[in-house]
């Protein structure tokens, strides 16, 4: 497959002859998480054909985005994990996500998948760290059967997919109130009022836990169109 070009000399567009083809993007996404395994990738990115997402992990791998590697026990099985160069678009993939919060979300459309692993980036993305300032925490978050943690240090989080270790707080809610938790302003506290979610734990770590994520409020990219 031909790579496609804009054949000019200039930063922003040298890195879109990268990333800017369709999925390669979200395949980063995908992988600022961790390691994948190929069935991961396709279970996470439907709509993506097989050949194609082979095509675009060969161009990562080609362009020094991604490698290859062994997953360690007890799964010992390939996977596909960012290089450095990679690892450095987090900070504009968090922040085309967070514009996106802002001037793109809006209602789910009916045709539109969602996958509840997408939320760990989502952490990062929405994350206070001046509310985070002075707390060690690792929080547990439980939404149907996908599980991921974060870990909050001082200020910093690490955010990552599977359970945690020793969890210092976990919460537990339906996908259906985790999408009314990031779009519809329904609270945390109202979802466990209404039996949608339950949290256990440290008392001050799930006290905090409300300052450390903000949403910022939907925007209409149209002046004429009223923000929502």
């Amino acid at each position: 497959m031909e790579q496609r070009t804009y054949n000019q000399y200039c930063a922003t567009a040298r890195t879109l002859d990268l990333v800017g083809e369709r999925w390669t993007l979200l395949l980063i996404r995908e992988l600022l998480t961790g390691p994948k395994r190929f069935g991961d990738l396709q279970a996470s990115l439907r709509g993506l054909g097989t050949g194609l997402l082979a095509a675009r992990l060969k161009h990562l791998e080609r362009e020094g985005l991604a490698h290859k590697i062994t997953l360690p026990p007890p799964a010992r099985t390939p996977a596909y994990a960012l290089t450095e160069a990679g690892e450095e678009l987090a900070p504009a993939v968090l922040e085309l996500a967070r514009w996106g919060l802002k001037w793109a979300m809006g209602e789910r459309r009916a045709t539109e998948t969602f996958h509840p692993g997408w939320a760990v980036l989502g952490l990062r993305a929405c994350f206070d760290a001046e509310a985070a300032a002075g707390l060690h925490a690792v929080y547990e978050f439980r939404i149907d059967d996908e599980w991921f943690h974060a870990r909050i240090d001082d200020g910093a989080i690490e955010a990552l997919h599977g359970p945690a270790q020793r969890p210092d707080a976990t919460v537990t809610i339906s996908q259906e109130a985790f999408l009314r938790l990031t779009g519809q302003g329904l609270t945390l506290a109202e979802a466990i009022e209404t039996g949608a979610a339950s949290a256990s734990g440290d008392t001050r770590a799930l006290r905090r836990l409300g300052d450390l994520f903000r949403l910022p409020p939907s925007h209409a990219r149209n002046p004429d169109q009223p923000s929502s």
